[in-house]
């Protein structure tokens, strides 16, 4: 009753009205009351500032800067090898497994269209048709910043707006469309094995999604589909480099073409992730 309850209130709440007033209070630079909220938070939800390159909450002049910290050199050593892919995130396994017909696996009873995730066109879907795909939520005791799998080249961006229903187990198991429902950012990189799409999708009080070459993406004025081209440009990540960042966590889909690469066979659903551990070998490592 108490679940229901709390899905219901997700179709009834002012999400993108909340989840921007969250965001104007979590970059005000509100002194004690920025400190007193990052000790709650710390507290609330047993965040582990050990790993922190900043532990004190006096350090963080705002909420987002807190809520963004770097992590200490080395705590997390990005896994070596041409042939070895890096988790991007610290987080958790929310489902992986092979894209089917089209569709993606949300939860029990639930899956939703890989066309419709990417932005609805079809030249952008094809190449991870019956393809691979990892779906990790990063809870709001994880490290927020999303770092590179892979070495890739960036070939294009796309913000997707829509809702901004919650991300949790929870709505993900109760929410139909839930991740090809709400607003997103796109990333298209040409890397080793193929094409390689990381979705950065957005949630209730995320008050933003930021890429390191184009900073803020969400929220945005403009609630129209918005595409980016960069085959004409230079910019490539390499392996464990950061590539962006959620204010306020969310929820990351990483997309994969068909037979490019096998994911580790130590990932399934509710696996807790770690930053630069493995994550899949490429198909010639598999094949050897």
């Amino acid at each position: 009753m108490i679940d229901q309850l709390k899905i219901i209130g997700q179709y009834l709440l002012a999400k993108h009205l909340l989840s921007r007033l969250v965001g104007k209070l979590a970059a005000a630079r509100a002194g004690k009351l920025t400190t007193f909220l990052i000790k709650k938070f710390i507290k609330k939800f047993n965040v582990d500032m050990s790993e922190a390159k900043h532990s004190a909450a006096t350090d963080f002049k705002t909420f987002n800067d807190f809520f963004t910290r770097e992590l200490k050199p080395g705590i997390r050593p990005i896994i070596e090898g041409e042939n070895s892919l890096a988790l991007p995130v610290d987080g958790c396994i929310s489902q992986i497994g092979a894209i089917k017909e089209g569709r993606i696996f949300q939860a029990k009873g639930h899956d939703f269209s890989l066309r419709e995730l990417l932005g609805g066109r079809d030249d952008i879907a094809a190449p991870f048709d019956e393809g691979l795909f990892s779906t990790i939520y990063l809870a709001p005791k994880d490290y927020h910043r999303i770092h590179m799998p892979i070495t890739g080249k960036l070939e294009q961006l796309i913000f997707i707006p829509g809702d901004l229903f919650s991300v949790n187990p929870l709505t993900a198991q109760n929410v139909p469309n839930l991740f090809a429902r709400n607003e997103r950012a796109v990333a298209i990189f040409s890397t080793a094995v193929g094409p390689m799409a990381m979705v950065l999708v957005g949630a209730t009080i995320v008050a933003s999604i930021e890429t390191v070459w184009a900073g803020t993406i969400a929220p945005a004025k403009n609630k129209e589909i918005q595409y980016w081209d960069y085959r004409g440009q230079d910019i490539t990540l390499e392996k464990g480099a950061e590539m962006g960042r959620f204010k306020l966590g969310s929820t990351v889909v990483a997309l994969f073409p068909k037979g490019s690469i096998s994911f580790s066979e130590s990932l399934q659903a509710e696996t807790v992730t770690r930053l630069g551990e493995l994550f899949a070998t490429t198909n010639t490592s598999a094949e050897k």
